[in-house]
């Protein structure tokens, strides 16, 4: 998988709102109403982590999960890493 360009990043982060880039990762920072419903948002998300067989940088301060995705093996962000963001996003924050 190849590293995406800046513009391409910034293109698909239009559709992504809560993430960021920076440092040759994206990021993302979300809150919950507590350290349970974070831990179980984890829970959920290292599920879909290995379905892809890929896996974020993240961790968790009480009720607040923050999360990097960059692929190594490439450098920097990939498809892979939006195709786990937009994973996230379905679980962190459902449609209603």
């Amino acid at each position: 998988m190849s590293k995406l360009t800046e513009q391409d990043i910034e293109k698909k982060l239009l559709h992504l709102p809560e993430w960021e880039y920076y440092d040759d990762a994206i990021h993302a920072e979300f809150e919950f109403e507590n350290f349970k419903d974070c831990f179980s948002a984890m829970s959920r998300i290292a599920f879909e982590c290995e379905a892809l067989n890929h896996h974020p940088s993240w961790s968790n301060e009480y009720n607040v999960l923050t999360i990097s995705l960059s692929t190594h093996d490439a450098g920097g962000v990939t498809n892979k890493d939006f195709q786990l963001a937009k994973a996230i996003e379905y679980i962190v924050e459902p449609e209603e």
